[in-house]
């Protein structure tokens, strides 16, 4: 089919299924081209938002989800943490906050929480956003009242993935429905929690498994505001160890489609940022992706450290959303880069 390139940009949640898959099919130079005109009308193409992701309960959930080290199911070597304390959790936000992030990110490995667990969250929840920064959770499947709870407690954002396409969804995970996430979702937004909602790409899903994943995002009553575009991390013990690599320019496609299908979101660029070269991330952020999770660790798997992030982005002449009153490091280094290569050029 052929697309009416005069509505990209807008805001619209009516998006086919057709679309999507003619956004993907579309020559790479004009799709980057149209990502990159839709990202300049709706965001500062220099700013990227920052974030950072701690494990706050690590092991020991009951699901099967194929790609996750965290599973009782695989053996993977990662040993089993109770959750942590308060104290440690807000000295972890503070060094964060320092190192210039500005939103925290609390990740534990429930099936759904118990409300004696949620009541420490949102605790930490309170005491995060004292400091200044966004708060944001990842717990599994949540209630309506136990979202309720969450959003008086004062958090900002909720992430609850929808990992892939619906028709895919069962080759990866067995122990809860696509509809179950659905309802999250919808329990997240009637609280009215910014919703973080992405997908992993690389489990051996097909392009058409890539469209229908950004398809239900986009055309969710909302559209999330933050969308994770996630690599598969392979990790040995897991069954998808030893999954083909996903070509890199499939996954720049997918950051650009999702950038053109949810023009007001932040795009990501999550896991999988360890295995990518300084060049793909660039082409990333070409793209429309303008976040990025900043820290040594994803949950239970690497990422890039901080000083390489400081220094791609100096290279790059990006800098943090807030820069100016939440990640003095990195905008000075951002600063310091850009008066070298005036001295340089």
């Amino acid at each position: 089919m052929s697309l009416d390139l005069s509505r990209l940009g807008q805001v619209r949640s009516d998006w086919t299924l057709a679309e999507v898959r003619a956004l993907f099919a579309l020559p790479f130079p004009d799709l980057m081209f149209h990502a990159q005109s839709v990202h300049r009308r709706h965001f500062d193409p220099a700013e990227v938002q920052v974030s950072t992701l701690l494990s706050i309960k690590t092991g020991g959930c009951p699901e099967d989800c194929a790609y996750c080290p965290q599973s009782v199911r695989y053996d993977t070597g990662l040993e089993r943490e109770a959750l942590l304390a308060l104290e440690e959790v807000v000295e972890r936000a503070t060094a964060a906050r320092e190192a210039g992030a500005t939103r925290f990110c609390m990740g534990a490995a429930y099936r759904s929480p118990k409300d004696r667990d949620l009541a420490v969250v949102m605790e930490m929840v309170r005491q995060v956003r004292a400091l200044g920064m966004e708060t944001c959770a990842t717990l599994g499947m949540l209630t309506p009242g136990q979202a309720q709870a969450l959003k008086e407690a004062g958090l900002d954002y909720y992430n609850h993935n929808l990992d892939s396409s619906e028709a895919f969804y069962g080759k990866i995970i067995s122990t809860r429905t696509y509809q179950d996430r659905l309802d999250t979702l919808e329990a997240v937004r009637n609280a009215g929690i910014n919703v973080c909602c992405g997908g992993i790409l690389g489990m051996g899903e097909g392009a058409e498994d890539r469209a229908a994943l950004l398809h239900t995002l986009a055309t969710l009553p909302e559209h999330p505001q933050s969308v994770p575009i996630n690599q598969l991390v392979q990790v040995a013990g897991t069954p998808l160890a030893g999954s083909a690599p996903l070509d890199p320019f499939d996954f720049v496609r997918a950051i650009a489609v999702a950038r053109i299908l949810m023009p007001r979101a932040h795009v990501r660029l999550s896991a999988g940022r360890s295995d990518m070269s300084d060049e793909l991330q660039a082409l990333c952020f070409l793209a429309g992706a303008n976040s990025i999770f900043y820290g040594e660790k994803l949950l239970t798997t690497g990422n890039p450290d901080v000083a390489a992030d400081q220094a791609l982005f100096a290279r790059l002449g990006l800098r943090p959303e807030g820069a100016d009153s939440f990640a003095p490091p990195l905008a000075s280094a951002v600063a310091s880069e850009a008066a070298r290569c005036g001295r340089d050029g």
